[in-house]
């Protein structure tokens, strides 16, 4: 019987992935193995807990939480700490008695305390600060609650303590979610440093402050870093110690649930950068030794430590461990509204090496040697959680590796993430910026690495992050114009260096943001070309919030060159909304010269034509054109209010010729100026 012009059966053993990729078929076992532990563990949730939504609702259950104890009102507190001998729950409300309020244990290690109104309302109230006293095999130790929601620092004890958050008047939510136009345009930014003085900015001032400035920039989503409480500013938020606070230093999270509802009404998705990858060791502080062991939350042992991060490493396979991350998760779209997360440091997690050193040139790395299975099955639950309770939630892999599946459907095999880092493209611009002279730049290869991405799987593309602007690197723009920035970005200033700067800066950003993936991501205060790096305030530095801060004031000046940077980026992500850019898959390579240093390719419509050589310029260059339509120039990066000369008249039509050129049948003769870039689009 005849099969043509059927739709193939759909894999359900999580082979899915080979219909994206038949190179995958030698491999079809392990991707059925780990469907099948993914599967298995959802199903042993499932019959414990009633359902995997239930499961990630720890939040509800542990920590302190009100409730009924025989019908009296009053406050539970749970811990789980199977290790320990004692716990008894502290605080201003009882005198900081470690006898008064004992824990009860049961037979899965979960300590419990009931605090009846009748006795405690009108002693532990709102904002009261509390420990969890434990007894264990290391002595007796003050700790804060697993799940606290709160955590205050306190400079007279040099440490950091719970507070029982209960407002008498919750936050009232006003603005729905909104429905964004185009594709995502993410501005990754931190809240402390988001302030122009020399401290440490609020959630307050970023609602304030910066919440225009994103929306009047072009994009319509915040990736916020730092969020969850961590005890060191200089981690920049990644040793976490108290997983579902809000970070006290910036503010309440009242005032964290404002900005939130008011980015919201601005039109502006609000993504948090989550990390599950490890935690700090802090014991007072966070999850290190609560229970007196190592191998409670984490890995016993050196499999616990993670040798580059000075951090211990979550143990995936405990049950309890997965409740409280995958709680966590929930908490956080639940409790705050977040609109979704970019989860932290995912490489580290699915390899037991956390790809360290390993280059990643087989699927053997991917798929058979050296996993954390158990990582795997959490992310691949973690992502389920996010989707079920919200179904436009949106997550995203930090993930170097290019972990097979990682951005595919749980139903095909893959790891369920919406969308992963293009990573890679940061790393390269690094590469050809600090090794190559601009003439050795490869316009191939440039291309290559562009749209060198996983079929099917939507990738975030950035120029550089936070990552590339930390003490001991440099943003692209310092690398480009180093101490010159000091004393020559004035539009009245002639420099060369800047000159060269300010084009490669606006033409690197084009190219990536066109090519590089169906998302795109730039790190707050880049898309002007801040300067210099970000290093927090510590002791090699006396404490300094100098470069841990963005001068806005910079940008704000229209007599300097980081004003007209900052409408380049707007006029760039405007191309997204007008023509629906991110989304369109049709990419087509069109015309590449090496020595001329060209590159000319489609992307949708639009027809981008890029000028890399510093020098030559091109009068009447041929390029053939997809369509036979006159070309509008609907983006130039040469612009007098880009900073570029304005050698070519904004709006320049390019009339279409019946001659066969680059493969097309018609083409068009432009001007393209040494270092420039423009953008066409078919006149209909």
């Amino acid at each position: 019987m005849s099969t043509a012009g059927k739709t193939p059966k759909k894999r359900l053993d999580g082979t899915g992935l080979i219909e994206h990729d038949p190179w995958l078929a030698p491999y079809a076992e392990a991707l059925r193995r780990r469907f099948k532990k993914y599967q298995d563990r959802l199903a042993e949730i499932t019959r414990a807990e009633g359902s995997l939504l239930d499961f990630a609702g720890g939040h509800h259950y542990f920590g302190l939480n009100r409730g009924f104890n025989d019908g009296q009102p009053g406050v539970w507190y749970r811990e789980w700490a199977p290790g320990a001998e004692a716990l008894s729950l502290i605080g201003d409300f009882n005198g900081w008695d470690r006898h008064a309020n004992p824990l009860v244990r049961d037979q899965f290690g979960v300590w419990s305390t009931f605090l009846p109104d009748e006795q405690y309302a009108n002693r532990l109230v709102h904002g009261s600060r509390l420990k969890v006293h434990v007894d264990s095999a290391i002595g007796p130790i003050d700790h804060i609650p697993a799940y606290i929601r709160r955590a205050i620092y306190e400079p007279q004890a040099n440490a950091y303590t719970g507070q029982y958050w209960n407002p008498p008047e919750p936050y009232q939510w006003r603005n729905p979610v909104p429905r964004i136009e185009g594709s995502l345009r993410i501005y990754e930014a931190h809240v402390g440093m988001a302030t122009e003085e020399h401290r440490c900015g609020t959630y307050r001032e970023f609602t304030q402050r910066i919440l225009g400035r994103i929306v009047s920039g072009g994009y319509n989503a915040v990736q916020l870093m730092a969020v969850q409480e961590h005890p060191y500013y200089g981690s920049f938020g990644y040793h976490v110690s108290n997983f579902f606070a809000a970070s006290s230093r910036f503010g309440t999270p009242e005032e964290l649930k404002e900005l939130i509802d008011t980015a919201h009404g601005m039109g502006l998705l609000v993504l948090m950068d989550i990390v599950h990858s490890h935690a700090v060791k802090n014991i007072h502080d966070g999850l290190n030794m609560l229970d007196g062991t190592d191998h409670q939350y984490f890995h016993a042992g050196p499999r616990g430590q993670h040798p580059a991060w000075d951090s211990l490493l979550f143990d995936y396979g405990k049950w309890e461990v997965l409740r409280f991350l995958l709680s966590n998760v929930r908490f956080w779209l639940e409790e705050y509204h977040f609109d979704g997360f970019r989860f932290d440091g995912v490489t580290s997690m699915m390899y037991l090496d956390h790809g360290l050193g390993r280059a990643f040139t087989s699927y053997d790395d991917y798929l058979k040697f050296g996993l954390d299975e158990d990582a795997i099955t959490y992310l691949q639950l973690a992502n389920q959680v996010a989707h079920e309770f919200r179904p436009d939630a949106i997550t995203i892999a930090e993930d170097v590796s290019g972990m097979v599946g990682i951005a595919r459907p749980l139903s095909e095999g893959g790891l369920g993430f919406d969308y992963r880092l293009a990573m890679g493209i940061p790393d390269y611009w690094i590469k050809i910026l600090k090794e190559r002279r601009d003439e050795e730049w490869q316009m191939g290869e440039l291309y290559h690495v562009l749209i060198n991405r996983r079929y099917g799987e939507k990738h975030v593309a950035y120029a550089e992050s936070h990552d590339q602007a930390l003490v001991g690197d440099k943003t692209i723009a310092f690398r480009l114009m180093d101490a010159d920035m000091y004393w020559h970005m004035s539009k009245l200033d002639s420099n060369p260096v800047i000159d060269r700067g300010v084009a490669l800066h606006k033409m690197i950003r084009l190219i990536t943001f066109s090519l590089g993936g169906e998302a795109y991501l730039n790190f707050m205060g880049n898309e002007f070309g801040h300067p210099e790096w970000i290093d927090f305030p510590r002791p090699g530095n006396n404490f300094s919030h100098k470069y841990a801060r963005r001068q806005w004031s910079l940008v704000d000046d229209p007599t300097l060159r980081y004003h007209d940077l900052n409408e380049f980026d707007r006029a760039m992500l405007a191309l997204d909304v007008q023509y629906n850019l991110l989304a369109d898959r049709l990419i087509e390579q069109i015309h590449v010269h090496e020595d001329n240093k060209l590159l000319a390719y489609r992307r949708g419509p639009l027809v981008f034509v890029f000028n890399f050589h510093p020098s030559r310029s091109y009068p009447d260059y041929r390029i053939g054109v997809p369509d036979p339509a006159d070309y509008r120039l609907v983006l130039n990066t040469d612009d007098f209010w880009f900073s570029g000369h304005g050698i070519v008249q904004a709006g320049q039509h390019y009339p279409w010729q019946a001659v066969p050129w680059h493969g097309r049948k018609q083409s068009i003769q432009i001007y393209i100026p040494a270092r420039t870039a423009q953008v066409l689009a078919p006149v209909r």
